[in-house]
């Protein structure tokens, strides 16, 4: 009899890269397990690649989705009455301790560090930015010695949460090797950027696209804007007219652009938030064969050094992204065996082959 999980998101889409393709699929392959994925978004009920999905619908409104829409989680998840629950949302904690008390296995997945992340919120003033991460940072040591185990995508969030629980695992979001590796000819592609993935003012797309005047080279988008409104105003620059946008991306799409272009730009501004994180897109480029320009994050640096596949920049400075831009198209041969170089480092070390072990050991554990 097949051990029956359910993942839950109350906030996530239902076919998002780390829950549904990596986690959720690397579970559904192993033949050992019931996989069940807890989502909101209206889309309905279905069954793909071995994983069940469950729409409890989505409500409009942030209030609506942390309370009514995590009730209607938890009552399904009651329902589905599984073995192990992972959930995926700071909204959905209440849920995880009331599956605790019902004497269930639950799993706590932190995809971002919060209260960093409340710290970089501009529309928030300083005073209540403080007040509000010191009171989820207390929320979250609270809750997280609860759980059997927490998951974590970085080493700096791993070693804050190991103290406060020891079963805590790091589980990386790096790029899934079959899906994004691209052998298309380095001459065969344009002598253009790509930059793919949500497009905000925190993500450096303003720089990205101000770097252009500087550079004159052609820019592959994708993503969605985030606020809409950022759109008019990126619209509105001189330089749009040396943009490609080629909206939302589905991942099929994402690997067709990724084979255009010759260079990758992952110039995320120096938020706190950002600087000790590990942006997925930087993988996905070096997968694609593409050499990166990257902010110059200490971490950064660390964690791509021995690979010489990165330039990296000030995220704030447009003419440092464009004399980067111009520097690497100018070298073609260096160009491409930089690009070489970073796809190596994604066969070698940089894969979700060498993170899903962790995460199939750690079920293994919890079910010993």
């Amino acid at each position: 009899m097949k051990t029956k999980i359910t993942h839950l998101t109350s906030a996530h889409p239902r076919y998002d890269a780390r829950i549904f393709i990596k986690e959720c699929g690397s579970l559904a392959k192993t033949d050992e397990y019931d996989v069940n994925l807890i989502v909101a978004d209206n889309l309905g009920d279905e069954i793909r690649n071995g994983i069940k999905v469950y729409d409890i619908g989505n409500l409009s409104g942030r209030l609506n989705r942390m309370f009514k829409t995590s009730k209607k989680v938890f009552y399904k998840a009651k329902d589905l009455d599984s073995d192990i629950y992972h959930f995926h949302d700071p909204e959905l904690i209440p849920v995880g301790i009331k599956l605790k008390k019902m004497g269930k296995k639950v799993i706590f997945d932190i995809h971002e560090d919060v209260p960093k992340q409340i710290l970089d919120k501009p529309y928030l003033n300083v005073l209540t930015k403080r007040i509000i991460a010191f009171i989820y940072t207390a929320y979250e040591m609270y809750a997280c010695k609860k759980f059997d185990c927490l998951i974590t995508p970085t080493p700096i969030i791993n070693q804050r949460l190991k103290v406060i629980n020891s079963c805590t695992v790091e589980v990386r979001n790096y790029p899934i090797l079959e899906e994004l590796l691209i052998d298309k000819p380095w001459a065969s592609r344009k002598n253009s950027l790509c930059h793919i993935g949500s497009l905000a003012k925190t993500r450096g797309i303003v720089e990205i696209i101000q770097s252009l005047s500087t550079s004159h080279l052609r820019l592959e988008l994708g993503g969605d804007f985030r606020p809409k409104e950022l759109e008019e105003k990126v619209r509105a620059l001189n330089e749009w007219r040396y943009v490609d946008y080629h909206g939302y991306l589905s991942r099929t799409e994402v690997k067709e652009v990724l084979s255009i272009a010759k260079v990758g730009l992952v110039t995320l501004h120096p938020t706190d938030s950002y600087k000790e994180a590990i942006p997925v897109k930087m993988f996905e480029y070096m997968a694609a064969g593409m050499p990166i320009i990257s902010s110059d994050f200490p971490f950064y640096k660390e964690l791509l050094k021995g690979y010489d596949c990165a330039m990296f920049v000030d995220p704030l400075n447009p003419k440092e992204i464009a004399l980067a831009s111009k520097e690497l198209l100018a070298d073609e041969e260096r160009a491409e065996k930089m690009g070489q170089m970073g796809k190596q480092a994604v066969i070698e070390r940089f894969n979700w082959s060498q993170e899903e072990k962790k995460l199939l050991e750690l079920y293994e554990d919890l079910l010993a």
